[in-house]
């Protein structure tokens, strides 16, 4: 499924619920950049009428997800409720976390799993180490995945048509001075990742910043999610991380892979 962005937007019917829909958006209408936004910030953001957001900002309000402080409204502690129901509808994170803390105890790195959704990636599960990073992502943090190792791993598994619209989709742009933008070039990247079954990504998300992952796959050989290790580069190089960090990272993978129903 592409981002919604870049998809035409169903039409009200039967099978869809427009306020429902119109909800959602104004609930991901908050973010780092606006955890506290005024009703017009809210119904800009959203593509809302001021009268729309409001009401739906109430119903809100009444069952616990946001509150207000003068003008401002914000999500409340509530709202992990619906993240939460993903993670605990897929009991393999809780097998797959003691593998990982495994893994970052041997390799002295940080571990994350993530997912893919449209055009990005969305960590489900982190294991940092306790070196200080400049990454502090966590759980629920979006990334694109054409420049990661999460996301080559998990582009890796779609078929070339479906490769093809995501990364057009993605509009690649440089994030670093190592970034690959070019279509022709990710998506040789990305074949070879689908050949070699692993994805090394040096520098291209943020400069000093290193990263290898691994596909986490399903009986049938599908891969369902992704782990990976990093570190920063000036301590940990191309050749180091291939041959030491990959081998257990490869084995991790298949651990988790193995724990699936």
């Amino acid at each position: 499924m592409l981002n919604p962005a870049s998809q035409p937007q169903p039409q009200p019917g039967d099978s869809y619920v427009q306020s429902f829909a119109r909800g959602l958006e104004v609930i991901r209408s908050f973010s780092a950049q606006a955890p506290r936004q005024t009703l017009t910030e809210v119904a800009a953001r959203s593509g809302l009428t001021r009268a729309g957001a409001r009401r739906i900002l109430l119903t809100l309000q009444n069952l616990g997800y946001v509150e207000i402080d003068g003008r401002l409204f914000r999500l409340t502690p509530r709202i992990l409720d619906l993240g939460f129901a993903y993670l605990s509808s897929m009991p393999i994170w809780n097998l797959a976390e003691p593998v990982m803390e495994e893994l970052v105890e041997q390799v002295k790195e940080s571990c994350s799993a993530a997912v893919l959704d449209g055009i990005d990636i969305v960590y489900v599960l982190r294991v940092p180490t306790h070196k200080i990073m400049r990454n502090t992502l966590g759980v629920g943090s979006r990334l694109p995945a054409y420049c990661t190792s999460l996301g080559r791993v998990l582009l890796a598994d779609l078929p070339d048509d479906e490769l093809v619209k995501r990364l057009e989709a993605s509009n690649p742009r440089p994030l670093t001075r190592h970034t690959v933008t070019r279509l022709d070039a990710l998506l040789a990247e990305i074949r070879q990742v689908r050949k070699q079954g692993w994805s090394l990504v040096n520098q291209e998300l943020e400069e000093g910043l290193i990263s290898l992952a691994a596909p986490i796959t399903n009986h049938a050989g599908r891969t369902i999610a992704a782990i990976n290790i990093s570190g920063q580069a000036n301590r940990t190089n191309v050749r180091t991380a291939q041959d030491i960090l990959l081998p257990a990272l490869l084995h991790s993978a298949r651990t988790i892979s193995q724990m699936l129903p």
